[in-house]
């Protein structure tokens, strides 16, 4: 029968290209002066701002601390020029106004400095900070890649869509590009961009026309079979060096409990080697826990480090990877064709087959229509079978305890550098429900988490590392001894905290990231 993986244990208005040339004086003045109409209407900013944006193809870029994306705004029907119609709807009158191609810049009254063009020479490191949103609807976009082009420095957003890049003053004429499945990849350079700011930045939905797609009978297990055949031409043949930002987390009853984040350096082995595995050494560690509310369950997570090694399913091959092998096993779909940053990808659908009765994975493939590779995957336990899995993942209950799963979810993508993919982000989320023995009525939710994302790539003098040098990956991490390093968490591109976390850390009696661990 098939076996298991991922041994896992508890105890963004449009952007497209952006031209370096800065519209003449003249030619933005004319821009700002041009008329547009307007409807009486009754909204937000970013929905008044988006019907301008309808009416005369020009896209925004703003700091979400100048404008207030969720204010409510009353205008008038009639006509206004263009610098009429911002002000009106963001409500400042002394704003910044600068037209680069397609793409209006809001930026901060004027008169205050703009770090990035007078000190960018002379700063060691800046940051960038913003959020990304669906251009249609405006909700967050979760765990998109935000990297900088040319380069294998990068990040993902959060759940709320909020990313960071701390990036060394060398990189301040390079692009950042961001890129999410079905949503057309926009690339911006940083030079049009303001250090300080938190940028409200969108990605636009991309509905494939069909002249765009060759209609055929697209056979899953032989596109599979391909994407194996091609993993020494699209992956590493050599060994790498990740840089990776890690952390996990735990909730219960809805309140934060704990958190540990790390940075580690990984030796990473190449593709479809037998007996090199890989090696992780911690650089740095920070760990914070709600020590004001006391509850009778404790809960731990070991071998999160692990999972994420694990959840490199190019370098470990799982069972439903394995098509022709496993076709009385797993039943595969072509479901559907989509983008995921500007290549053409066909979607493949997995799950077990009715006659197999064991929790096993199902869940989306996307691979490359073009060379084959695979991108993203996203999988979780069979929902018919998420009982029978909870002894896969909880290693240990309490006697008066009874947990079970109820949700199993693991995100896993994939970035190329200089032609060659490599793992770039990697997310699990177990949900379960926890119920006190001999109690009739009454459970509470526990959530715990954990993710790993790729912030570069080094490919030269990689030797694995000494044996005092590693960590051990199957443990609970979180009981790690060190020494927390608060410069170094500043200066490093970390995953924002995600609003919940950031509610509750704000209760906490003590300034807990300034504890050190000796």
């Amino acid at each position: 029968m098939a076996k298991h993986i991922f041994p896992y244990g508890l105890c963004i208005l449009l952007f497209c290209w952006l031209s370096c040339m800065a519209t003449t004086v003249k030619a933005q003045e004319e821009v700002l002066n041009r008329v547009v109409y307007l409807p009486k209407s009754k909204g937000t900013v970013y929905v008044l701002l988006g019907m301008v944006s309808e009416r005369t193809d020009f896209l925004f870029i703003y700091d979400s601390k100048v404008v207030d994306n969720e204010r409510l705004v009353k205008i008038g029907k009639g006509s206004r020029t263009l610098r009429q119609a911002i002000t009106e709807i963001v409500g400042t009158h002394d704003l910044e106004l600068r037209v680069v191609g397609n793409h209006i810049l809001i930026n901060a009254p004027v008169g205050r400095e703009h770090p990035t063009e007078q000190v960018a020479d002379t700063l060691t490191h800046f940051v960038f900070e913003g959020t990304l949103l669906d251009k249609k609807n405006g909700t967050p976009i979760a765990y998109a890649t935000v990297g900088i082009e040319g380069t294998s420095i990068g990040s993902v957003t959060n759940r709320e869509g909020e990313f960071r890049l701390c990036l060394a003053d060398s990189l301040a004429r390079k692009s950042i590009v961001f890129s999410h499945v079905g949503y057309v990849a926009q690339k911006i350079d940083i030079p049009l961009l303001t250090v300080g700011q938190h940028f409200t930045l969108t990605l636009e939905p991309r509905i494939i026309p069909l002249q765009e797609v060759v209609i055929r009978v697209v056979n899953p297990v032989r596109l599979m079979r391909e994407m194996l055949e091609k993993r020494m031409i699209n992956y590493s043949q050599k060994p790498v060096y990740l840089t990776t930002f890690y952390r996990e987390g735990i909730l219960y009853k809805q309140k934060f409990r704990s958190l540990t984040e790390a940075v580690f350096k990984i030796y990473k082995a190449p593709v479809q080697s037998l007996y090199a595995r890989e090696q992780v050494k911690l650089l740095k560690m920070s760990r914070i826990t709600n020590g004001v509310e006391q509850d009778t369950l404790i809960a731990k997570m070991s071998g999160g480090i692990d999972a994420c090694l694990q959840l490199d399913i190019i370098n470990h091959l799982p069972d439903f990877l394995l098509a022709d092998a496993h076709k009385d096993v797993y039943a595969y779909t072509s479901a559907d064709v989509t983008i995921v940053g500007d290549r053409l990808v066909n979607v493949i659908s997995f799950e077990q087959k009715k006659e197999v009765k064991e929790p096993l994975y199902c869940g989306e493939l996307y691979i490359d229509s073009d060379n084959g590779a695979l991108l993203q995957a996203q999988i979780r336990i069979h929902p018919h079978y998420m009982k029978q899995a909870t002894a896969m993942v909880v290693q240990r209950q309490a006697r008066r305890m009874k947990v079970v799963l109820q949700e199993l979810i693991y995100t896993i993508s994939y970035k190329p550098w200089n032609g060659v993919y490599y793992i770039n982000h990697i997310r699990g989320d177990l949900h379960f429900k926890v119920k006190q023995k001999r109690r009739w009525l009454g459970s509470s939710s526990l959530h715990t988490w954990f993710e790993m994302v790729t912030c570069k790539i080094d490919t030269v003098g990689v030797t694995r590392f000494q044996r005092n040098e590693r960590i051990s990956t199957r443990t609970v991490f979180a009981d790690t001894h060190f020494k927390y390093d608060s410069d170094f968490w500043e200066d490093f591109n970390v995953i924002p905290w995600e609003e919940q976390l950031i509610k509750v850390i704000e209760q906490l009696t003590s300034k807990i990231e300034k504890i050190e661990y000796e």
